[in-house]
């Protein structure tokens, strides 16, 4: 599938894989997707433009979403019985502020190939499925913003709760994929 990605394509999904990087995140899901997009010039930036998305506010707002959505679950933890503040008091006590936060960073760090989720590789996927629907044999990154809000995923969540007009947003990337 990856042979039939445009320029643009292909470095949104390496920017995406940057994005992971420097957020220390452990998977690149669909958020990681958008802020590539958004960040680079293009035809879902476009898109995004023209559906009235103020680019800089959705991009500080996603990662922030991302930096958010990587942090422990206390209350996941807190059902298997342990208690997050106890550990890290405990954690810091021992090794001072912040350690848990550093250890984190300092393991995801060395991994060399940051993984997809599945909602990265559906929306991926649904890109393809866009392309063809719209009859172009190229992956344009219009296509990938189409895929990114087709189905519901953390992408398509941080438009709506940002106030975008996802169909809106649609509309104006098929139109910018159709003309790339």
């Amino acid at each position: 599938m990856f042979e039939r990605f445009t320029k643009d394509a292909r470095s949104a999904v390496v920017d995406a894989q940057l994005v992971a990087r420097a957020a220390h995140s452990d998977q690149i899901d669909s958020r990681h997707l958008l802020v590539a997009l958004a960040e680079c010039d293009g035809p879902a930036r476009t898109a995004l433009t023209d559906g009235g998305i103020d680019v800089a506010e959705l991009v500080t707002r996603a990662r922030t979403n991302i930096e958010a959505g990587d942090a422990l679950d206390p209350a996941a933890l807190a059902a298997v019985g342990i208690d997050l503040d106890e550990v890290t008091r405990r954690t810091e006590e021992t090794f001072g502020a912040g350690a848990l936060t550093r250890a984190g960073r300092i393991l995801r760090g060395r991994r060399k190939h940051v993984p997809f989720t599945a909602d990265a590789k559906k929306s991926l996927e649904l890109a393809l499925r866009e392309a063809i629907r719209l009859g172009s044999k190229e992956i344009h990154g219009g296509h990938l913003l189409l895929g990114l809000t087709r189905a519901e995923s953390p992408a398509r969540s941080i438009l709506s709760d940002g106030g975008a007009d996802v169909e809106r947003v649609r509309h104006f990337a098929e139109g910018t994929s159709e003309a790339a």
